[in-house]
């Protein structure tokens, strides 16, 4: 088993980190966790009563958080022409097509987002099973392919995150700094929470949300009751 520091084990038996709280107290104790060196960032991770190998109980978007993420994201542009020029003006930090392809393919990933024109994607997924394992493959679902890279660029800047079901039916994402107020680590918290709920799919049985942790990057994790997911 792996070995926690000082503070961890001090978190743990400072806290009743088996009970279930609710979402502004749990929030107030990752605060309080928080007491590394750096920024922990805040992370939320749900367990949810799907299959995540059935096409009908696929869970998959972006939303942009009330306060953001606390966190700076590289964005690469696949355009060209006027869109190009849109990503240039909109503050992408990288812009290209074959250029950008070619670097890729050389072993660069120096950016966290990838957006696209429709019509850069046949370009696009000459990379995809590079782009793919790591997460960076633009996605409709998630608004990273799109006409408007303008308002695409805008809002991953402004704090947008992705959502996912894993092969273990969890959803793992960041929603804030240990830095941040609590009531805005309440408002993002709630606003995801807001967005699962309302994902639910029409063939789901049973208790949709089996659980819900948030922690600090160095923190013990702290249990939400599911049946009361809202703050």
């Amino acid at each position: 088993m792996p070995k926690h520091g000082k503070k961890y084990n001090e978190a743990v038996k400072n806290n009743n980190l088996s009970a279930l709280y609710d979402p502004k107290e749990a929030l107030n104790i990752v605060k309080e966790n928080a007491k590394a060196k750096f920024d922990e960032t805040v992370e939320l991770a749900v367990r949810l009563n799907l299959d995540p190998r059935q096409a009908d109980q696929q869970i998959r978007g972006a939303i942009v958080l009330p306060h953001g993420t606390g966190v700076t994201r590289t964005v690469l542009v696949f355009a060209k022409g006027d869109k190009a020029k849109e990503a240039e003006e909109a503050g992408a930090d990288f812009v290209g097509a074959e250029d950008m392809i070619e670097k890729i393919q050389g072993g660069w990933f120096g950016f966290d987002v990838a957006v696209a024109t429709p019509d850069m994607m046949g370009l696009v997924g000459r990379i995809g099973r590079l782009l793919g394992p790591k997460g960076l493959m633009p996605n409709p679902k998630t608004g990273t392919v799109s006409m408007d890279v303008a308002r695409a660029i805008e809002d991953i800047k402004a704090g947008k995150v992705e959502y996912r079901l894993d092969k273990a039916a969890n959803i793992h994402c960041r929603i804030g700094k240990a830095s941040f107020s609590l009531e805005d680590l309440v408002d993002n918290y709630n606003a995801i929470a807001d967005v699962l709920i309302k994902a639910k799919p029409a063939v789901a049985k049973g208790q949709y949300i089996k659980s819900i942790t948030v922690s600090s990057t160095m923190g013990p994790g702290v249990k939400i009751n599911p049946v009361k997911p809202l703050g």
